[in-house]
């Protein structure tokens, strides 16, 4: 699983501008052209199905509505995200739940070496406060460290530290979970078959009111789900998988359908 954010532009009417808020310029002089809603969700890596979602206005933090969607996970899941959701308090939400969490730590994240494991982490410890005062006894981490070979990335951006919940390394060694925590990046590829593919590129939700909005908001990833089970049900029967058949061909497959047998006609009574 994978928990990340994004916003999304709704009709430029006062109500929603009220409601919701509006981004900056870039620097920092005026405001964008139209409100937008924040929306942070949960997805399965594999099937690009968003599970859980939180709605709110644009000045609502990430961290803020990722609290309400740790309703989600369960035991047996494995939750990646990146180091913009790290808090201690957010931390703690999430291991509660009984999943497994492996999430980037911040780049000033203090984490003290307590003892050097056979594949290469560490364990460490995560404390109220990220800079490293010790409050309390702290929670107890496995820290992996590595880096990405990638001439084109500044050097600060090639080395990854994360944080897991799963302290044993036979029962998930560091070289397989840094593979795993790569999955995290099926979410953007999610954002992108919503926004672009499913809504089209710059396209602006058309409720001029709040609870239009978000009720279409909705309606989106409704419709979003319904496709990725689609894709799943045939990759099921076909032993693929669902990552290797095509977003777009079946979206473009579900819009025949409906266009060559329309749903039914509500009843009068």
């Amino acid at each position: 699983m994978a928990i990340d954010g994004t916003c999304v532009d709704v009709a430029d009417t006062p109500e929603n501008d009220a409601a919701f808020g509006r981004p900056g310029t870039g620097r920092g002089q005026g405001v964008g052209a139209f409100p937008q809603v924040r929306m942070v969700g949960v997805a399965e890596c594999g099937t690009h199905a968003v599970v859980d979602v939180a709605v709110g206005p644009y000045r609502e933090a990430e961290k803020t509505l990722a609290s309400k969607v740790f309703r989600a996970l369960g035991p047996g899941m494995l939750l990646a995200a990146d180091r913009g959701f790290f808090s201690f308090e957010l931390w703690q939400q999430a291991a509660q739940t009984g999943a497994d969490l492996l999430w980037r730590a911040k780049s000033n994240q203090a984490l003290a070496v307590e003892e050097v494991l056979e594949d290469g982490s560490y364990l460490s410890r995560v404390y109220e406060n990220a800079n490293g005062n010790r409050r309390g006894k702290g929670i107890p981490v496995r820290v992996i460290v590595y880096t990405i070979d990638d001439p084109g990335r500044p050097q600060a951006e090639s080395r990854y530290r994360l944080l897991t919940t799963i302290l044993d390394p036979e029962a998930g060694p560091a070289a397989e979970l840094a593979c795993l925590y790569d999955q995290r990046w099926e979410f953007e590829s999610t954002l992108d078959e919503l926004k672009t593919h499913q809504r089209g590129a710059r396209v602006v939700l058309r409720s001029k009111l709040p609870g239009g909005a978000v009720q279409e908001l909705y309606g989106m990833l409704c419709v979003h789900y319904a496709i990725r089970w689609l894709m799943h049900a045939v990759a099921l029967d076909v032993d693929a998988d669902p990552d290797r058949l095509s977003f777009i061909r079946t979206l473009r497959v579900a819009r025949r359908t409906t266009a060559s047998h329309p749903g039914f006609s509500p009843s009068d009574s």
